[in-house]
């Protein structure tokens, strides 16, 4: 992860929990395919250090089919076909922004280097199993993670789809963040509100109006 984040986890990592997490996953790649490639379990910390953390996507846990998940929650990488959620979630950005063009693939590697922190609450799962890694760990952490964000650096936008990302609100001061909630853009909620919540709109429209740069969530829109 990006040294940046040291300081802030460093004490985490060396805790018991962490440290049997490491074991538990390292012991499950030597019999199973587990997702994503070691290399890549830690890229949205990699990608997006915490002074940079302009907004925070969370998801659940990464895609389980091979070739899908890089690290980054709802992102593929460039060639693979897009997933649902990830297809409405391009859909939500050309809605907002209509002067947009329209992405031509679903690798979100673009919005973390602006900022944008793409976590999801666990970070590894099994090929076709998806949740097989929830309740081992990685909660603890990637809580951690939130709540360390939330509580020292400020002005930043939480965009929270669904129950289970919506828990985590309770982490989140709401006096120093922006807290967006919406249902899931599965397409089993995505019609329940998801389209008519306009988060990307306003995401930054407050980055703006607390002197941020905002997103460019698509090419052709105008972060000036």
């Amino acid at each position: 992860m990006a040294k940046a984040w040291q300081p802030l986890l460093a004490e985490e990592k060396q805790k018991e929990y962490f440290v049997q997490l490491m074991q538990r996953v390292e012991q499950a790649r030597e019999t199973e395919v587990i997702f994503p490639p070691e290399s890549e379990v830690f890229n949205a910390l990699k990608l997006t250090a915490p002074e940079q953390v302009k907004v925070v996507i969370l998801g659940q846990d990464p895609y389980h089919g091979p070739g899908q998940a890089h690290g980054l929650s709802f992102s593929v990488p460039e060639g693979v076909k897009l997933p649902p959620s990830l297809r409405n979630i391009l859909k939500a950005i050309m809605q907002d922004y209509p002067e947009a063009q329209a992405p031509t693939h679903g690798d979100l590697t673009a919005w973390a280097q602006q900022g944008v922190l793409l976590l999801n609450t666990v970070l590894t799962v099994a090929q076709g199993q998806a949740h097989s890694h929830a309740n081992w760990g990685w909660e603890t952490f990637t809580d951690t993670v939130i709540e360390r964000l939330a509580t020292e650096y400020d002005n930043i936008v939480f965009m929270l789809w669904g129950a289970h990302a919506q828990k985590k609100a309770a982490l989140i001061p709401d006096d120093k963040h922006c807290i967006l909630k919406a249902p899931h853009p599965s397409p089993l909620s995505a019609h329940r509100g998801f389209f008519e919540a306009h988060h990307f709109v306003q995401a930054n429209q407050y980055l703006m109006a607390h002197g941020r740069t905002p997103i460019q969530w698509a090419p052709g829109i105008s972060v000036d």
